[in-house]
């Protein structure tokens, strides 16, 4: 097996997108089909995005049972459960406050429906993007009490709302902070919080820090049942099925881009055999919705089902999500899930404009280590898109602003690259008095700025983060697992990769080089997406697409064809199954020319 060190994958040092290829972990290159080596390639993607040997088994088929920890190890999850329990059986009114994207959503509904299963009809509150912002407002908590709730839990928020969750304790309203945010050292007033992101957790609760907020929120419910169920709760009552909320938990985990290792797998890919049952009225409605004909794949939760749960929140009604997952009401599940697909249309649209105007501005910070972007009128349900989209045409980190005249302030959602942590450098910012409020984790983070701030901010950001950018921009590569020729690219390829995911951020999708091949045809299709037939030398050919990379250096090279040139292609392998038989297909994102 080579090593990294010693040769680039195919010799390639600097491909079309000026990357030097390198294995993941070995040289492992397919001249024909797979048969017989199905179990190898498993065992290579496995070993290779960090599995011991020993623990292959577990980590190839991930269950509960296999990575679930015990929620008591979590600090301050004891004193939440008794704490919910406690307002359960005194028959207390309970509000579950959520943040408006996917994560909250789910979270929410998560809680909502587990309550509801318990007996206990509870109330959520998920604030106006644009009106109430990130988080909670003390307004809203003093004012929940106020109706009524004694008891207030926040989920995806409420770690940094200091002096929000202050106001709560002085007006007397109970609050459980439900989080995965960053903490810093001093935490705010609560009942109990609940994050391990918590800096004075312990090593196995800190280690479940890439757990998304519906995730820690599933720990409590298991907490939560246990503590009952201690009390005697369930003598004369069934117990709730928790294993069937983690179609939940599930979207809300893929789609806040949380890392896919250890809990994460296990979550996800359970997740998704609950969401095949569709049992869930607002989740079959979503799914078909998003004109899916089959039982969901992993992939989907980003880009088809959590879009719409997003738009709600960005563009339209933030309690939609909750609202639909949570309903037992068919006709009122469709009603919802084809409202939330007419807004995902409209936040197309809106998104398309804003990043035009984002992208007229590039120019002028190509000597930041941290590209910084604002305007007035921007949409804020959209900057968060946008702002992804600028770190991958840029390869740096990326915040876009969206400036409010009236009030001088602008609210902003940034994305970072990999060895860059955007969030740490946010609540620095915030700590050197440069932001009203920030967070966030390592890749992704949202602020509020004065206007006047911008430039202090922008120069601190690049101060803080410009050697770390440059570090990691000069230590790009590109990870290929698996070196096959024209005729190997195969549905059975395709179905044997799948056994290792489900795959995301921390359990990257395998990487697969094609070549030597020709470019037998290359055309642009939609906007800027690059479509290609390519044959290899064995007289195959497939067919392969290049998303928003028409305008790239890679792009423009593989339109002019080259006849006679030879090249490698890497990417991800996909299923096209538009035709009479399905055929596999490269999301080409890297080439490299050998001649």
């Amino acid at each position: 097996m080579a090593s990294r060190a010693i040769s680039a994958a195919l010799g390639i040092e600097h491909s079309l997108s000026g990357k030097k290829w390198q294995w993941r972990g070995g040289n492992f290159g397919i001249e024909g089909g797979i048969s017989g080596l199905e179990d190898d390639i498993l065992t290579q993607l496995l070993l290779t995005r960090g599995v011991a040997r020993e623990d292959i088994e577990r980590h190839a088929k991930p269950t509960l049972k296999g990575f679930l920890p015990n929620p008591s190890e979590f600090r301050d999850m004891d004193v939440a459960a008794e704490r919910i329990a406690q307002a359960i059986l005194s028959d207390e009114k309970i509000t579950i406050y959520g943040d408006y994207d996917v994560d909250g959503a789910t979270s929410a509904a998560l809680l909502v429906n587990l309550l509801k299963d318990l007996g206990v009809d509870a109330g959520y509150y998920i604030p106006d993007r644009l009106l109430e912002g990130y988080g909670p407002s003390g307004e809203a908590l003093v004012r929940l009490g106020d109706e009524g709730s004694s008891l207030i839990v926040t989920v995806d928020c409420g770690a940094m709302a200091h002096e929000a969750l202050k106001q709560a304790s002085d007006a007397g309203v109970d609050v459980i902070v439900v989080d995965h945010h960053k903490c810093s050292p001093d935490l705010p007033i609560t009942a109990a919080l609940v994050n391990p992101n918590r800096l004075d957790e312990n090593d196995l609760a800190s280690s479940h820090g890439h757990l998304a907020a519906v995730g820690v929120a599933f720990l409590l419910a298991i907490a939560l049942v246990r503590t009952l169920r201690a009390q005697g709760y369930f003598e004369n009552r069934q117990e709730p099925d928790l294993m069937g909320l983690l179609d939940l938990v599930a979207l809300g985990t893929v789609a806040d881009v949380a890392a896919l290792h250890g809990l994460n797998r296990a979550f996800v890919a359970q997740g998704l055999k609950v969401m095949a049952r569709r049992d869930r009225i607002g989740m079959a409605a979503l799914i078909d919705a998003s004109r899916l004909n089959r039982a969901p794949k992993c992939s989907d939760l980003g880009f088809a089902l959590g879009p719409r749960i997003n738009a709600g929140g960005r563009v339209g009604e933030s309690t939609l999500g909750v609202r639909l997952l949570t309903t037992t009401d068919m006709d009122e599940a469709r009603a919802i899930a084809e409202q939330l697909s007419a807004l995902n249309e409209e936040r197309r649209a809106i998104e398309a404009e804003v990043q035009e105007a984002a992208e007229s501005q590039i120019d002028s910070q190509h000597n930041r280590g941290v590209i910084l972007l604002s305007g007035h009128g921007w949409h804020p349900g959209v900057i968060g898109i946008v702002a992804g989209r600028i770190k991958e045409k840029t390869g740096k980190p990326s915040i876009v602003i969206a400036l409010d005249s009236e009030e001088g302030l602008g609210k902003g959602s940034g994305r970072s690259i990999s060895g860059v942590d955007l969030g740490a450098a946010i609540i620095a910012a915030r700590e050197h008095d440069l932001l009203v409020a920030g967070g966030g984790h390592a890749m992704a983070a949202g602020l509020t700025v004065e206007e006047a701030k911008l430039n202090a901010l922008s120069e601190f950001l690049d101060e803080r983060l410009a050697k770390q950018v440059m570090l990691a921009r000069e230590n790009q590569e590109m990870q290929i697992d698996l070196a096959v020729s024209a005729g190997g690219l195969t549905p059975d390829l395709v179905e044997t990769l799948e056994r290792a995911g489900p795959y995301g951020v921390g359990w990257p999708g395998p990487r697969v080089a094609v070549g030597p091949v020709r470019i037998v045809k290359a055309d642009i299709v939609g906007k800027d997406h690059l479509r290609i037939i390519a044959a290899g030398q064995d007289g195959r050919s497939f067919k392969a697409i290049a998303f928003r990379a028409a305008e790239s250096d890679m792009g423009q090279t593989l339109l002019q064809r080259h006849t006679g040139a030879l090249f490698h292609l890497a990417g991800r392998v996909k299923i096209d199954d538009w035709g009479p038989r399905p055929q596999a297909e490269l999301h080409l994102e890297d080439a490299a020319r050998i001649n």
